[in-house]
């Protein structure tokens, strides 16, 4: 029985962070696939001395925790990840012990622009370098243009895209 835990990095509805995010786990075919929230408060270690860790932080943690491998699709915002994935990142790292230590982890980006957020990309593999998951190299999955490449069922519909996804849940599964 293996468990995919997926994180979008964009709260968005229509987001195409989340939609390649639910196609890479069709392909992946876990036994349970579970899908992060996000939500989460604003970081401020005056109401985590106050308050200590809220429950939603301790529910993602404990999540990535008893995963046995994550996806994280990541839009690009102003070059870099998005303010949620940095603030849920900053926030588990404050979480008692290491869920992200030796995790199998694929990360794949889906932009507007031409690049498909390769930019995201390397700035999310910088930010996970303290966690030590096992970052999978490749084969790189960029959305470009990702408004355009859904169809009206939130399927991919590129060949080139579900190749290169493909082969990323393939190598992820290989991980386990």
């Amino acid at each position: 029985m293996t468990t995919l835990l997926g994180i979008s990095g964009s709260l968005r509805k229509a987001s195409t962070n989340t939609l390649l995010m639910r196609n890479a786990a069709e392909i992946f075919n876990a036994d349970t696939f579970i899908e992060a929230d996000l939500n989460l408060p604003l970081y401020n270690g005056d109401v985590e001395d106050a308050e200590g860790i809220p429950a939603s932080v301790q529910m993602l943690a404990d999540q990535i925790a008893a995963a046995d491998a994550v996806i994280i699709s990541t839009p690009e915002y102003n070059k870099a990840i998005s303010g949620v994935l940095k603030n849920a990142l900053d926030w588990v790292s404050r979480t008692q012990g290491n869920p992200w230590n030796g995790k199998p982890l694929a990360i794949m980006s889906a932009a507007a622009g031409r690049a498909g957020g390769e930019r995201s990309q390397f700035s999310l593999r910088l930010a996970m370098m303290a966690f030590r998951p096992d970052i999978l190299q490749g084969p790189e999955v960029l959305l470009a243009r990702s408004s355009n490449e859904f169809d009206e069922n939130g399927k991919l519909t590129g060949e080139f895209y579900i190749k290169a996804l493909t082969e990323l849940m393939d190598a992820l599964k290989a991980r386990i």
